[in-house]
């Protein structure tokens, strides 16, 4: 069994990435709105922080009611217990990816991980 996995994910509206590549230390999703669109709830996290980057597009965040522009290559830190909800922009869509990992986990940035081999 190969240590990896690759896929293709095409135009789907929204892709959750923990099923498709076995992941095991963090969520990741695609997400595709269209003009005028937007995530049809609000929501919070118990433990996970999130960051999204903006791959294209425009649209805004609304941050525990504060209104934040986002556009292609922005990216953005959430905090687990921060009421967001995001929308694409009404003349243009937006795509981006969220990863979602349990906040302050992070034992070691990608210097300090890697082994030389």
């Amino acid at each position: 069994m190969a240590n990896y996995a690759k896929i293709n994910i095409g135009s789907e509206g929204r892709v959750e990435l923990h099923d498709k590549l076995a992941l095991t230390g963090a969520e990741i999703s695609v997400n595709r709105l269209p003009a005028g669109a937007g995530v049809p709830f609000v929501h919070a996290h118990k433990n996970n922080e999130e960051i999204y980057g903006v791959l294209e597009g425009k649209g805004k965040a609304v941050l525990d009611g504060e209104e934040i522009a986002l556009t292609a290559g922005d990216w953005l830190r959430v905090a687990p217990a921060t009421k967001r909800r995001f929308s694409a922009s009404a003349n243009e869509g937006i795509t981006f990816v969220c990863i979602q990992t349990r906040e302050n986990s992070l034992e070691g940035f990608t210097a300090a991980d890697a082994i030389m081999c």
